[in-house]
């Protein structure tokens, strides 16, 4: 058998409570119930093998061919330039003359050797790799009035809708820039620096730590970030971005996330610890651009809200993304967290806006102390720009989990909207440690569709009718190898099949609905 649940040496309180799903199990094998859908045995979906394939090549191409750009064998000494590495001169004049000299020259490294610099906003030019050596700082200015505006050439949904203008590094069309080094670069954006409230909407007063808009090949690497007003890192419509080797703690303001990537083709993410206060690993497609070409591996992602997500904005595409090999959930005790709360997901997958949500791969991911484990929605939110009608509703299809382990406090959601189903979903080898606990009652409450609200594992209620995987308006969703551990017995169902649900699969049998 596919699903099995486990209690210590409790025999028959488990039996009593595993009846709905025993029942549910037999009726799926058995031929001559009137209520079962079909007999029928698979082994996997026609479409899961195509497109493993499809996004290991891709992931290996991208391995081979996206590298970090060489940088010419020039150092710039920002002392050269007037910079003071005093913790309290502000050196930006001084530094973006450095920077302006370095591109000017063919390109090269602006060099922060030993002290502690302090600037307000720098723009970076073509060609240019910013060096933060072990023992140096780039400090941010706690003065509002050294973040000039930086308004973008394009304007996108989210300058439109969160009037994004504020950055401590700025970088707009350029080619061949860079961070990198063993120092540390701190937007001091604490509250006191930089009040703010929790938003999902603009975001006034509070500077980016990074912004970079239309360029191509970026490389951030090794360096520590620390302590951005709002978002730590936002890259915007580039090309060929490359993230590794890096340590981002943002936990001291309200919406401090680890990096938002933002329709962006060809993307590597590796090697990386994020403790974040809001969505650690976030990808959007508020840019208008499809996003495309993605490969996560081997990262930590810890925070209070969503380890790693698409969706918070989905009106372009966002397909071929491979994520392997990673370690998300709460923020662990021993680290630094702006509030204490059990983070809403490990991994989110959402399109809610207008755009398709496809071919993804998520191969071995450790969910530690999560609320939901997966979610998984489509919606009709249908944000855009101010002066468009609504979008149409997007998709969410062909999506596979292949190795799930951890815990979490309740089930994981599948949730389309009437009238539009997520198609084509595989799960297999899950290994979930849960509370249990739940009731008949719960079993059979009936959840609001709430299509087109902000996207999160708790708009549908703070109780679901599974008690390990609850779905609807879904179809052609496969389970393999599913393990649930609970720690007191659970009356619910294992797999909760709603409304709208067709071609749901355990182990190769099809299942019944439940609801």
């Amino acid at each position: 058998m596919g699903i099995h649940m486990n209690k210590g040496n409790v025999i028959s309180p488990v039996l009593r409570n595993l009846r709905p799903i025993i029942i549910l199990v037999m009726a799926a094998f058995s031929l001559c119930e009137s209520n079962c859908l079909h007999a029928q045995t698979i082994s996997s979906p026609d479409w899961e093998s195509p497109l493993r394939t499809s996004l290991e090549q891709m992931a290996q191409t991208l391995t081979n061919t996206l590298k970090p750009w060489p940088v010419p064998d020039r150092i710039f000494y920002i002392e050269k330039y007037g910079a003071i590495a005093d913790g309290t001169t502000i050196n930006t004049i001084a530094i973006q003359k450095a920077i302006d000299a370095c591109s000017s020259s063919g390109g090269g490294t602006v060099l922060f050797s030993k002290g502690d610099y302090v600037t307000g906003t720098i723009e970076l030019k073509s060609g240019v790799m910013l060096q933060v050596d072990n023992g140096a700082r780039l400090l941010g200015s706690t003065n509002l009035a050294d973040y000039p505006d930086k308004v973008p050439q394009r304007k996108t949904i989210m300058d439109a809708w969160m009037n994004l203008r504020l950055s401590l590094i700025y970088a707009e069309n350029c080619e061949r820039i860079g961070i990198r080094g063993d120092g540390i670069i701190d937007g001091r954006g604490q509250t006191n620096n930089f009040p703010g409230t929790a938003t999902s909407a603009a975001l006034p007063g509070r500077p980016f730590l990074i912004r970079v808009i239309e360029c191509k090949k970026i490389v951030i690497e090794d360096i520590r970030l620390r302590n951005a007003a709002s978002w730590m890192e936002n890259y915007l419509n580039c090309d060929d971005l490359i993230l590794q080797h890096l340590n981002v703690q943002n936990q001291c303001n309200w919406n401090n996330d680890g990096f938002d990537i933002d329709g962006c083709h060809n993307v590597i993410v590796r090697d990386c610890f994020i403790n974040a206060e809001d969505d650690a690993m976030c990808f959007k497609a508020a840019g208008l651009r499809k996003m495309e070409n993605v490969l996560v591996e081997n990262c930590h992602a810890y925070t209070q809200c969503n380890s790693l997500k698409f969706g918070t904005d989905s009106e372009a595409d966002f397909r071929n993304v491979l994520v392997r090999n990673i370690d998300v959930g709460t923020v662990p005790q021993n680290l630094p967290a702006f509030r204490r709360r059990k983070a809403l997901s490990g991994i989110s997958w959402e399109a809610v806006d207008e755009g398709t949500v496809e071919n993804i791969l998520v191969k071995q991911a450790h969910v530690v102390d999560v609320l939901s484990p997966i979610f998984l929605r489509l919606g009709d939110r249908g944000r855009t720009m101010p002066d468009r009608s609504k979008p149409p509703v997007g998709q969410l299809r062909d999506i596979v989990f292949d190795g799930l382990t951890g815990s979490a406090e309740r089930s994981s959601i599948i949730s389309g909207i009437p009238g539009h189903t997520i198609q084509q979903v595989a799960i297999r080898d899950v290994s979930l440690s849960l509370p249990g606990g739940g009731t008949s009652e719960q079993a059979a409450l009936k959840l609001p569709e709430n299509p087109a609200d902000y996207p999160e594992v708790k708009m549908f209620g703070p109780v679901i009718p599974a008690s390990g995987f609850w779905l609807r308006h879904a179809e052609q969703v496969s389970f393999d190898n599913i393990h649930l551990t609970f720690l007191k017995p659970d009356a619910r169902p294992q797999i909760s099949i709603g409304k709208d649900a067709k071609n749901i699969w355990l182990d190769g049998k099809l299942l019944l609905k439940t609801e």
